[in-house]
């Protein structure tokens, strides 16, 4: 049943405002999947506190307009579109990715970061950069490794003073 011009205008405000809040969008496509597939895929997006819809490209279009993202091509949506947002730059282009090394149907068309377009490939790059736990992690790590090696010299010299203690016992006894 087609939709009604209301319920259209409400898809395009909805949708503008997604673009106009997310952090990072992504436009991949969708079309092959299964219904299991995409209820998989939309359970590990939300997991990572994304969204995925699937609109048509004329309500997208509008959306891109109203949001004022004018510099996106619409000729290279050649399927259907499915638009994944998010609060993380790189968790919807991250999870997708993984997600498509097991469906290889999945394929980015591009996306919108710091409210700009970004083409399919730069999507895929940004896809395998860590998340922001991971770089979170790492800075700790580094900032804790010269801590820990000094905590782990002075140790030693006890270990070894301890030790020389108790071979002195021992030759004495």
């Amino acid at each position: 049943m087609p939709k009604t011009r209301k319920q259209k205008e409400e898809v395009v405000d909805k949708l503008t405002k997604d673009l106009e809040e997310s952090k990072g969008v992504v436009f991949s496509t969708y079309m092959g999947l299964t219904v299991f597939d995409m209820e998989e895929l939309r359970n590990l997006l939300h997991d990572e506190g994304a969204q995925m819809s699937v609109v048509k490209k004329t309500l997208l279009k509008r959306a891109l307009e109203k949001a004022g993202f004018d510099d996106v091509d619409m000729d290279q949506f050649d399927s259907g579109v499915a638009v994944t947002t998010a609060d993380d730059e790189v968790v919807s282009a991250k999870t997708l990715a993984q997600f498509g090394k097991k469906h290889e149907l999945v394929t980015f068309f591009g996306g919108i970061m710091e409210n700009k377009f970004i083409d399919g490939e730069k999507v895929t790059a940004l896809s395998v950069l860590p998340s922001k736990e991971e770089l979170y992690a790492k800075i700790v790590g580094s900032i804790n490794a010269p801590v820990s090696g000094f905590v782990n010299v002075l140790a030693g010299n006890l270990r070894n003073l301890v030790g020389v203690l108790g071979a002195i016992k021992d030759t004495k006894e």
